[in-house]
């Protein structure tokens, strides 16, 4: 069967993380995604990000965000620029950017811009503080937005300093918000209606996350912060114990899993102690909990109490790095590929996480730089000697 997105066309102006990390989900569902880069500064700023490499304007960094797409280089700023960008929006479903702000009107990347070329055009934009208030012109990336929405204070441990999340959280569920929104404006000009702009902004996205800890504050009050062993708010046991040689995640979210667990550790007498005969007694007295349990949990490895407990209550090792990914249990779910690259024939990617009829889908390198722009512009109908002049002329 042929991908879900099979057939459309998305054309991408993204840089670092938001943008090419939604737009990749869009490429490996099967959308012809054009990944249109500025020549003079070297494309996508991420393929410069080390500490590795894959030869010029490549890296690991930037493979990691744009598998499955093409790449054509075009200086937007230009007259000649704006009309292959203008060739090429007759002939797409949607044009996505992650600029500041202020940016895409400038450019001609919005719906107002674009309407008059191509009325189903859907106009994506990720900027960081929206298109339309006084932040417009800002810069920001994703830790500002962690920083600014609440997040440094609620990860880590009490005692600690303000801690942000070790993985660009915002940016991808920013990306993957925007695609969503893109995808389902798609939708909505197959079924008749003209094209639209639809915006996802780092700092909304992020104060979205904020969920049930910001629901409490808005309408209770009640100011949640960060909790030793990075225990659930509400819950417990729902947290970090001490193992004889690590850590274990335990997380007895409803009274069953409380049960079973007291009957893994053959204490079953715990649940007649008045400190912990329910879920609101358990919580005013988690930490008299926690020794108690520590002292039972470091009697066997993390590897022994999985084996007492798996399928049986959610539990889970605390991995480093190594661990998380030579895990025979992601080899087990194919959840890493060997994706050939010209200058690395065994590069190996996390695949992605979706299934379709329970396989995963099929990967292939992120482009070179400007790979596919002869190609593309021959499919324009531009000729060789036409390609050739705007090469020289630094327009691709």
């Amino acid at each position: 069967m042929p991908l879900p997105l099979d057939g459309l066309r998305i054309l991408t102006i993204e840089q670092f993380g938001a943008g090419p990390y939604g737009a990749m989900f869009l490429a490996d569902m099967g959308a012809e995604v054009i990944k249109i880069e500025n020549p003079a500064v070297g494309g996508d700023f991420s393929r410069s990000t080390g500490p590795f490499f894959l030869g010029d304007y490549d890296s690991l960094f930037y493979q990691c965000f744009s598998l499955n797409k093409r790449s054509l280089t075009l200086d937007l700023k230009c007259e000649d620029g704006q009309k292959i960008l203008h060739d090429l929006v007759r002939s797409s479903d949607a044009i996505v950017n992650n600029m500041r702000g202020n940016l895409p009107a400038k450019l001609g990347l919005d719906y107002p811009s674009l309407k008059a070329i191509n009325a189903n055009i859907v106009c994506g934009h990720i900027s960081a503080y929206g298109r339309d208030n006084s932040r417009a012109d800002w810069p920001g990336y994703d830790y500002l937005m962690q920083s600014e929405a609440g997040f440094l204070s609620v990860t880590g441990e009490p005692e600690g300093p303000p801690t942000r999340f070790g993985l660009s959280m915002v940016d991808f569920i920013t990306g993957t918000m925007l695609v969503f929104a893109v995808t389902s404006a798609i939708l909505s000009v197959k079924q008749g209606n003209p094209g639209r702009d639809v915006d996802v902004s780092l700092f909304d996205a992020a104060l979205h996350q904020l969920t049930y800890p910001g629901m409490w504050y808005l309408n209770e009050g009640h100011v949640t912060g960060r909790i030793t062993r990075g225990a659930h708010p509400s819950v417990t046991p729902s947290q970090l114990l001490k193992s004889q040689d690590g850590w274990i995640f335990v997380m007895c979210q409803n009274p069953k899993f409380w049960d079973l667990m007291l009957e893994g550790i053959g204490r079953q007498d715990l649940a007649e102690d008045a400190r912990f005969v329910d879920l609101e007694a358990r919580l005013a007295h988690r930490d008299e909990l926690t020794v108690i349990l520590d002292n039972i949990f470091e009697t066997k490895t993390t590897k022994e109490w999985i084996e007492i407990y798996k399928g049986k209550i959610p539990v889970a090792p605390v991995h480093d790095m190594p661990q998380a990914l030579d895990n025979p249990f992601v080899e087990e779910v194919s959840m890493i590929n060997t994706v050939p690259h010209p200058d690395r024939p065994d590069m190996r990617a996390l695949a992605n996480p979706i299934r379709l009829d329970g396989e995963r889908l099929e990967a292939k390198y992120a482009p070179k730089l400007g790979q596919d722009t002869e190609d593309i512009l021959s499919e324009l109908g531009y000729d060789a000697a036409k390609i050739e002049a705007l090469s020289k002329e630094g327009v691709v």
